[in-house]
């Protein structure tokens, strides 16, 4: 899967999120997309890096401390 199918994905996703909303207002869209983009991303670098915090960190671009909180925010540890 390349970079631009899963830009698409995102982009389709939160097209068909805007449109069930019907006309409502949404809020906090930002905050909903980033919490629910991260935990995949987590589960699934985590997974490939074996558990490896330090390694999982280093792909991620994050120290290893950051990523620690976010795995615990996530209830990923």
């Amino acid at each position: 899967m390349s970079h631009n199918s899963i830009e698409q994905s995102v982009r389709e996703s939160l097209q068909g999120y805007f449109r069930d909303l019907g006309g409502e207002t949404p809020d906090g869209v930002y905050d909903m997309v980033v919490r629910l983009v991260e935990k995949p991303l987590l589960e699934v670098v985590m997974s490939h890096a074996d558990n490896n915090q330090s390694r999982a960190a280093q792909w991620l671009g994050l120290n290893r401390n950051t990523l620690r909180k976010k795995l615990l925010e996530h209830k990923l540890l």
